[in-house]
């Protein structure tokens, strides 16, 4: 009987296979790290894009407002209701001033200005931002709140301007025909009637609503009051508006100062934009939001991830020039504002880990200095 060799059966050994199997967790393991430092660094590039896009879309709207700032407004401002009680420190007068929009409702303009200037700083108006990991925002130092701005500017699109409310006509050269138009002062409430063939309401680029708000201005002064209803060619200021400026009884910075005997001269009607900006951390938290209001209308959100916004001020007395100033100095006002420097602050909308460090938030800022225009350069000869 032939016996058959046995063959060698071919395979690993132990040692072979526990080689292989080590140099598979090795290569396994430098692309699991390499996938994961890709995706977070992915995850940060990411975050920093939408910072960034954040930061400038917040920061041109605030620059594009600023340099409007003052276009079209009285030097020195608007002339409000105000009754003073001859103090020169709060309290200085002994009724009420204009409300001002804030996030959590409404607080009231300086107690002690009998204009409405074309900006207001808000030193720590807006609320507190506490950052999730304790890196910002402390309740004891007054200046962890965030500032708010509110400016103003007047709309040259609704054409409101292009005539007097009423005027008589004028044999020239050149010559004008008269405008109807008629200003009724019933109690408390101002009704103004335009005259379509000098001003037709329908053709203002946005149309005219109630919160509006409208300065008058006549060889007796200027005034600011709200709409509180429109009626084809017919504006209503009545009592119970947002900002408590109409129905006012006030002795000075009223629709009354600006008849005599019962009179009005030919008056001029501007509309006016009222913007502020703020943060808001009330809405959608954990989110930050940049806020653009005007006047009293539904906020509008323009920014994201925001945790920080401050306003500093540059003021040209010919003295003292105080600069990066969070409030009026004594001794200076509004009017004397040239320029405003802008810091906005943002964080990552969520924790990121690099490496085997800690996971922490991503942060970034932008800063800029931004020119009154319309508050620097104005027209001696007008």
């Amino acid at each position: 009987m032939n016996s058959q060799p046995r063959r060698k059966i071919a395979g690993f050994t132990l040692v072979e296979l526990m080689i292989a199997m080590a140099v598979t967790m090795i290569l396994l393991y430098a692309a699991i790290t390499a996938f994961k430092n890709a995706s977070q660094s992915n995850a940060a590039v990411t975050q920093a894009a939408d910072m960034t896009d954040n930061l400038r879309a917040g920061l041109n709207l605030i620059q594009l407002d600023l340099q409007q700032a003052g276009e079209g407004i009285p030097i020195g401002g608007i002339p409000i209701p105000y009754t003073s009680n001859g103090s020169t420190t709060a309290p200085c007068g002994t009724t009420a001033p204009p409300n001002r929009p804030v996030l959590t409702g409404t607080a009231t303009f300086p107690a002690c200005s009998a204009v409405m200037p074309s900006i207001e700083p808000g030193q720590a108006m807006g609320p507190l931002i506490t950052a999730p990991d304790a890196i910002a925002g402390n309740p004891s130092n007054p200046g962890s709140y965030t500032d708010e701005v509110t400016l103003l500017y007047a709309d040259n699109t609704a054409g409101l301007e292009k005539q007097p409310v009423n005027k008589p006509a004028t044999p020239g050269p050149p010559a004008s025909a008269a405008c109807n138009g008629t200003l009724v002062i019933t109690g408390t409430t101002l009704k103004v009637t335009f005259d379509a063939a000098c001003v037709d309401l329908s053709q203002a680029g946005t149309p005219l609503q109630g919160g509006d708000l409208i300065m008058f201005s006549n060889s007796l002064g200027s005034t600011l009051m709200t709409v509180t209803s429109v009626n084809g060619q017919t504006l209503n200021f009545a009592s119970g508006d947002a900002f408590n400026l109409n129905a006012r009884t006030d002795t000075s910075g009223t629709i009354t100062q600006m008849q005599s005997a019962g009179v009005f001269p030919p008056t001029l009607v501007t509309r006016v934009w009222m913007v502020s900006y703020y943060l808001d951390n009330l809405t959608s938290p954990p989110f930050i939001r940049l806020i653009r209001r005007v006047n009293f209308n539904s906020p509008t959100p323009v920014g994201e991830t925001l945790e920080n916004m401050q306003f500093t001020y540059n003021f040209v007395d010919g003295v003292t020039n105080p600069s990066n100033q969070p409030n009026v100095p004594n001794g200076n006002s509004e009017a004397q504002i040239r320029s405003v420097n802008v810091f906005l602050g943002a964080r990552s909308s969520y924790q990121l880990k690099m490496g085997n460090s800690q996971p922490t938030f991503a942060r970034n800022n932008l800063m800029t200095q931004v020119s009154l225009r319309s508050m620097a350069y104005h027209n001696k000869y007008q």
